[in-house]
């Protein structure tokens, strides 16, 4: 499949208004129109029936997580969890690990605020917070690999920075937490869905990601995958009857912790989300990763190659092809960021203001010419 042939073939599962260029997909993606159907479906049913179908729902739900372990490259379904988003899942890690007076963790100094305050609120337990440059001498991945020592228990990391747009070398920093054993977590919200990903290669011990994003889903549904070697490392602080081994016996007086990832569900499942994200993730494994990864790359490319040659832009992620994904940030150096960004906004374009300029982030299916026409705006304003 040709570039072009993913354009025509799956343009009409996107029916947004012709005035609207969306290049926001790091922030709130909009729904593929199969998604949108299921929604329809599913409330319509919900409406007539009530819950009379919710064997199938069920099967849904099944379903989504084998979709999810097969983005993952997870060894089983039974390593999915669905939590409501990416906070939620690094939550479990942060409070559920055993920690010790001296410990530390390592990010980096460009996080999003949920994956460095849920780290950060473990400072009164005596857990320090190591902070790498990424800008500094050497590589990102140098930076956090100095940081670790004999007290470091866990390195978390994003996959791509959410304003930089600069993407981290996973396998290698996967490598080292295996090397000097140390728990691995990341933050995939701006990279699965866009990139593909193997956690088993990775050696990663924890990865979230809500679905409202490069996965084309709803808010509300995230995948927190957990390697079933470290699952009973993480002590349970929420409970309820969707977390245990025999869910749905509700006679049960003695219970325990599911063996699965499902002992991090207390609850009932998000089934309207479940069923979006189901049908949103229908369509990006029938596109196929490979294809869909090469367009997204191509796009981001293509953004920085072209604002890169006009004269005020200065281009804040990186235009190495192995150090950017789908998300391409730049800033003007004769205007103001909030202004370029209301004008850009008032054109239709949906961007964001992030790291000190406009972020753009197209997605597979995005056309060149929409592209374009962004550039030429970008082009022709005066503050």
């Amino acid at each position: 499949m040709t570039t072009n042939d993913t354009h025509q073939d799956f343009s009409a599962e996107f029916p947004l208004r012709p005035d609207i260029i969306y290049l926001n997909h790091a922030a709130v993606a909009p729904w593929p129109r199969r998604a949108s159907e299921a929604v329809k479906h599913f409330a319509e049913e919900n409406a007539t029936l009530g819950a009379h179908r919710y064997p199938q729902w069920l099967r849904v739900e099944t379903a989504l997580r084998e979709q999810l372990r097969t983005l993952l490259n997870a060894p089983d379904s039974d390593d999915i969890a669905l939590l409501k988003n990416t906070s939620e899942g690094l939550s479990v890690v942060a409070h559920g690990l055993e920690w010790q007076v001296g410990d530390n963790i390592i990010i980096s100094n460009e996080e999003f605020p949920s994956n460095r305050i849920v780290w950060e609120s473990l400072r009164d337990r005596g857990v320090g917070i190591r902070e790498a440059d990424l800008h500094a001498s050497g590589s990102p991945e140098d930076a956090l690999i100095s940081l670790i020592d004999v007290r470091t228990r866990l390195l978390a990391i994003s996959s791509v920075q959410y304003a930089s747009g600069i993407r981290l070398d996973l396998q290698r920093l996967g490598d080292a937490c295996h090397q000097y054993g140390i728990l691995y977590c990341i933050d995939a919200i701006q990279s699965l869905g866009a990139l593909p990903m193997d956690v088993q290669a990775l050696h990663a011990d924890f990865v979230a990601a809500d679905g409202h994003k490069w996965l084309l889903g709803p808010e509300g549904v995230a995948v927190f995958y957990c390697r079933a070697g470290v699952r009973e490392q993480l002590q349970l602080h929420q409970f309820g009857w969707h977390m245990i081994e025999r869910a749905g016996d509700f006679d049960q007086r003695e219970w325990r912790a599911a063996r699965s990832a499902r002992r991090f569900e207390c609850g009932s499942p998000n089934m309207l989300g479940i069923h979006a994200l189901h049908a949103s993730l229908s369509l990006l494994l029938e596109v196929g990763m490979e294809t869909v990864s090469r367009q997204v790359l191509d796009n981001a490319a293509y953004l920085l190659e072209r604002l890169g040659n006009l004269e005020p832009i200065e281009l804040i992620t990186p235009v190495a092809a192995d150090r950017h994904a789908g998300i391409v940030t730049f800033r003007h150096r004769d205007a103001d960021a909030q202004l370029l960004w209301q004008y850009l906004t008032e054109h239709g374009v949906v961007c964001a203001q992030r790291g000190g300029g406009i972020r753009l982030s197209p997605h597979f299916y995005t056309e060149k010419n929409k592209l374009d026409d962004v550039i030429k705006l970008v082009y022709e304003y005066r503050s």
